[in-house]
């Protein structure tokens, strides 16, 4: 029940995007449309939690016992960017046309601070090696599914007339807004 509780905690009621605010630059850079959002997100499943295990483990058995834990975010940072490199290595290698359409936004994961926020989230909330490992996908999983419905609903606006002032980012802003208050409405759920 416990596991059912923090997913449902970390994609609805705590959504990394819609209610913490983290990573809100590839949201909106990345959601105009669903092909280009899914692999986003599923770019940012795969370096959240993989980072997230990292920096447990780096902060566990380096950090801790050398005392370095005023170095956190800089270590946090490197992991991260790691990381990051070995999935662009990948998608470039693998996927071509995912690698292209991503563009500029693959390598700005490395200071997405959706993916810093949950690594320091799982210390700041204590979580040992498996909860902070659940938390994690349930967090990515969070991003994912914001950015997917805001990509779908992009998508249908596309379509539909639009002032020339509200088109694009200022389109977008609103829309994050809106799909924030709607992701509000789970805070009674837990």
């Amino acid at each position: 029940m416990e596991i059912f509780l923090l997913f449902i905690s970390a994609i609805f009621v705590n959504n990394i995007l819609l209610a913490q605010y983290l990573g809100n630059c590839p949201y909106l850079g990345c959601s105009k449309e669903k092909g280009v959002a899914i692999g986003m997100g599923a770019a940012v499943i795969f370096v959240t939690v993989l980072a997230t295990v990292f920096t447990y483990l780096f902060q566990q058995y380096v950090m801790v016992p050398f005392q370095l834990e005023y170095l956190q975010t800089i270590f946090f940072i490197l992991i991260i960017a790691a990381l990051v490199q070995f999935v662009e290595m990948f998608l470039k290698k693998m996927v071509p046309p995912l690698y292209k359409s991503l563009g500029i936004f693959l390598p700005l994961i490395t200071t997405n601070c959706a993916v810093l926020g949950v690594a320091i989230l799982v210390h700041r909330l204590e979580f040992d090696l498996w909860t902070s490992f659940l938390y994690s996908i349930a967090a990515s999983a969070g991003f994912l599914l914001a950015i997917v419905l805001m990509a779908g609903i992009r998508e249908r606006l596309a379509l539909c007339r639009i002032p020339r002032s509200m088109q694009g980012i200022p389109n977008g802003l609103i829309m994050a807004g809106i799909m924030s208050l709607s992701f509000l409405a789970f805070k009674g759920m837990i």
